[in-house]
C-alpha cells in the first residue's frame, strides 16, 4: 500500500505491553472458549494489538456524526449479528457508514446492494433473500467479516480489502493489498470511522 495512509499492526510476537496504550488502539486476545475479547484499555497480559490509531481524521466531523447518528436506528441488528458472529459491532458499525452512508435501499454501479453493499454472488452464497432487508444484510455482511477474518488471520488491513475489492484480488497479490485507488482509500477511511466509533463509547 502508499506510504503510511493505515497504521494496522496484526501477528504473533507484537505484544502491547511494549508498545504502550496508543490513542484509540485497539488490543484483543481470544480466551479459552473462543470468545474474542476487545478493549483500548489493554489490562490483560495476552491482550495484543491489533489495530493502532491512524494518524489523522480525514473525514468531515460533522457530516460522519451525521452518518453516525443515522446509524443508531439499526444498531439492534447489528449487535445481533456481531455477536453471533465474534466481530466488533463497531468495525459492523464502520462498514456500514463507509458502504452506503446508512441506506438500506443503496445500490452501486456494481449492483452492490443494501447496508453493507453485498455483490449478488455474497448475497446468494450467505443465504440472502432480499439484500435490502436490513436484518438479512447486517447478518450476511457481518459473517462475512468473520470468515474474511479467518481467512486473512485477523489481519484487518486484509480483511476490509478483501471485503472492498474481493478475496481473489487479495490473494493474487500475495496477500497484499491491491493497489487501486478505491481500495487505498477505502480501508483507512473504514479505520478512522471505526476509531471515532471507539473514542466515542470509550471501549473497544
Amino acid at each position: 500500500m502508499r506510504g503510511s495512509a493505515v497504521l494496522l499492526i496484526i501477528g504473533a510476537g507484537i505484544l502491547s505491553g511494549g508498545l504502550g496504550p496508543a490513542r484509540a488502539a485497539i488490543y484483543a486476545f481470544t480466551d479459552e472458549q473462543g470468545t474474542v475479547h476487545y478493549s483500548n484499555v489493554p489490562s490483560d497480559p495476552r491482550y495484543r494489538l491489533v489495530i493502532a490509531s491512524p494518524p489523522g481524521e480525514a473525514d468531515g466531523k460533522a457530516s460522519l456524526t451525521v452518518l453516525l447518528e443515522k446509524s443508531r436506528a439499526f444498531t439492534p441488528a447489528i449487535e445481533r449479528a456481531a455477536r453471533a458472529n465474534g466481530v466488533d459491532p463497531a468495525l459492523v458499525r464502520a462498514v456500514i457508514v463507509a458502504e452506503s452512508a446508512c441506506d438500506p435501499k443503496a445500490t452501486s454501479k456494481r449492483g452492490a446492494r443494501g447496508l453493507m453493499q453485498l455483490m449478488p454472488e455474497t448475497a446468494r452464497a450467505y443465504g440472502v433473500r432480499n439484500a435490502f432487508d436490513p436484518e438479512q444484510n447486517i447478518h450476511a455482511g457481518t459473517r462475512y467479516l468473520r470468515d474474511l477474518a479467518r481467512r486473512y488471520e485477523n489481519d484487518w488491513q486484509l480483511v476490509l480489502a478483501a471485503y472492498n475489492a474481493g478475496p481473489e484480488a487479495v490473494d493474487a497479490r500475495g496477500g497484499h493489498i491491491p493497489p487501486w485507488k478505491e481500495t487505498l482509500d477505502y480501508v483507512p477511511r473504514v479505520l478512522r470511522i471505526y476509531h471515532r466509533l471507539v473514542e466515542a463509547t470509550g471501549s473497544g
